[in-house]
């Protein structure tokens, strides 16, 4: 049994579900011979009260991390977590992360740990539903053509219930009252969130070096009740796609809301959940979906790029 030291940045939701996730799971380390330690925690608040198991160090100082054999990262930002953890993977240990912003804006500095399969990210596009390895693997051996996606779960929410009646305003107000919205909410509903996980997908079936710069962003904030329901009776429903096509000898990357039959897989199989759509020449059409956030779902992921390492399989890597 060998003992492998873990370090956590970031105890929010998903940062206490990972920590609560590898205590339960101690089963399945313990089945490939590996004992994990914890070795701290990073956060910004050391007094405040967190639902973790006891005796795991909680500290405001990255001492740790020089006795940790990989470090998951779940703090989100993009020059403070990029700060914390460029050092660390220079010295050739991995990073498991599900920071799609860190990922789609400074691939110019990670890319090379990437390739060398220093950085697990699965959960980084749709949480727990798996599709970065599949695109990583499998898929390859198949001509990439098409994507449609719908990847964020607030502008899921509110147009539902914008399709109930409500205004665009105070259906966004509610999802800022339970906790769906990101702060600003302009991420979410603005779709740039949306196109942080178009940008790390595009590196999985397009180009290996997709700038996020290349999205063309348009998010839903002008959406009206009037839009919602007028595609209701025509049978139809918005949603904010993600959509990823080749275009003349290179490949148009947009995000925006669109009107699709109800009969569509994004309103079909993504109705309340994320949804994605991968076309190939060989594999034809395939559908994801499952749920895209969440603590739990999102700690899955995280703790399954985990056992992944242990095992001994490299990182998500991108085209070369």
């Amino acid at each position: 049994m060998r003992t492998v030291t873990v370090g956590v940045l970031g105890s929010g939701t998903v940062g206490q579900d990972v920590l609560n996730l590898i205590e339960r799971r101690q089963n399945i380390f313990s089945d490939v011979g590996v004992k994990i330690e914890v070795a701290g925690v990073l956060v910004r608040d050391v007094n405040k009260k967190r639902n973790i198991p006891d005796g795991i160090r909680v500290t405001s100082e990255c001492d740790f991390l020089q006795e940790c054999g990989v470090v998951i990262e779940t703090m989100g930002g993009v020059e403070r977590p990029l700060e914390i953890l460029h050092p660390y993977l220079r010295s050739g240990r991995p990073v498991i992360t599900a920071n799609k912003a860190l990922l789609a804006e400074k691939w110019t500095e990670l890319r090379k740990y990437a390739l060398d399969g220093k950085l697990y990210y699965e959960a980084s596009v749709m949480a727990g539903t798996p599709v970065i390895g599949p695109m990583s693997t499998v898929l390859r051996a198949s001509t990439f053509t098409r994507l449609q996606a719908v990847l964020n779960g607030t502008c899921n929410y509110i147009l539902t219930q914008m399709e109930a009646g409500k205004e665009y305003a105070d259906a966004l107000a509610e999802a800022q009252a339970l906790g769906y919205a990101e702060d600003p909410p302009t991420l979410d509903v603005g779709g740039y969130d949306t196109a942080h996980k178009l940008t790390v997908l595009a590196r999985f079936c397009a180009d290996g070096d997709f700038p996020y710069s290349a999205v063309q962003v348009t998010g839903i904030e002008n959406l009206t009740l009037a839009d919602v329901q007028d595609a209701l009776k025509h049978g139809e429903k918005y949603k904010l796609v993600a959509e990823l096509e080749k275009a003349g000898t290179g490949w148009k990357a947009t995000v925006a809301p669109k009107r699709l039959p109800e009969t569509h897989a994004l309103c079909t199989a993504g109705a309340s959940r994320n949804a994605l759509v991968y076309e190939g020449e060989e594999c034809g059409t395939l559908i994801f979906a499952g749920g895209g956030a969440g603590g739990m779902i999102t700690a899955s992921a995280m703790v399954g790029d985990l056992l992944d390492f242990l095992l001994g399989f490299p990182g998500h890597v991108p085209l070369h």
